[in-house]
C-alpha cells in the first residue's frame, strides 16, 4: 500500500458520499485499499481531469471546468490535485 497520498485517502474517506449511497470504507486503511482496488487515478490539474475523462470515453466536450469537477467520480483533494475513480 502507500500508492496514494494521505491527502487523497482522507479526501476520499471524507467525501465518498458524493459517489456512493453508503460508505464503502470506514477507516483510513479501508479507504486506501478501496482506492487501490478500483485503480483510482490522481491528476495534477483540471486539464488533466478533462484529458483523463476523454481518454476513458466520457463525452466531456462542451462541459465547463466547474461541471467537470462536479462529476461524482472526481474528488478535489485540496492540494490542487484531483482523485478520479473508475465507476
Amino acid at each position: 500500500m502507500g500508492e496514494y497520498s494521505e491527502e487523497c485517502v482522507l479526501a476520499f474517506l471524507k467525501n465518498q458520499g458524493q459517489l456512493y449511497d453508503e460508505p464503502v470504507a470506514e477507516t483510513y486503511e479501508e479507504a486506501e485499499e478501496f482506492l487501490e482496488d478500483c485503480m483510482a487515478v490522481v491528476v495534477q490539474s483540471v486539464k488533466e481531469v478533462r484529458e483523463y475523462m476523454e481518454s476513458a470515453g466520457a463525452d466531456v466536450e462542451g462541459m465547463s471546468d466547474d461541471d467537470l469537477l462536479d462529476a461524482s467520480e472526481v474528488f478535489a483533494v485540496g492540494d490542487g490535485t484531483y482523485l478520479i475513480l473508475e465507476v
